[in-house]
């Protein structure tokens, strides 16, 4: 069985994508994207290949 990919902090994922972390919480305010996970702080975590594909669909909404 694969293992689970591990979630990332908004600054890792940030990093990973080339883009700011603040651009990825305003992604997530203004509703374009939505974490994988949510913490009770409030803290979001996130699979990288889900975030990818999100950001694909921002990229092209007629798919």
């Amino acid at each position: 069985m694969p293992r689970p990919t591990p979630l990332m902090t908004t600054s890792e994922a940030a990093r990973a994508l080339g883009i700011h972390p603040k651009t990825l919480s305003k992604y997530v305010s203004d509703g374009k994207l939505r974490p994988t996970l949510r913490l009770p702080s409030g803290h979001m975590r996130w699979d990288l290949e889900a975030l990818k594909a999100q950001l694909r669909d921002m990229d092209d909404p007629d798919d």
